[in-house]
């Protein structure tokens, strides 16, 4: 996710505690995106609907995840 990004995140995960709802978004990202893939070979049995539900909910979780870290460079200078 935001592999453009991955300096910053980098930079971000050092200070855990500081950037704790940065790292909660981008681990439900990653889960979600596993469980997609996964759903998408047939090795977890989910319906259409439900893997767009989650592929929208992905896209959230992207959406706040990059809001975080545009605001977390202009802060940091990077």
């Amino acid at each position: 996710m935001l592999h453009e990004y991955r300096d910053i995140i980098t930079h971000m995960k050092e200070n855990e505690a500081a950037n704790a709802h940065f790292l909660k978004i981008f681990d439900k990202h990653n889960d979600l995106d596993d469980q997609i893939t996964k759903a998408e070979k047939g090795d977890l049995s989910l319906t259409d609907m439900e893997v767009e539900a989650l592929k929208k909910k992905k896209l959230l979780l992207k959406d706040e995840a990059y809001a975080a870290i545009i605001k977390y460079k202009q802060e940091h200078g990077l």
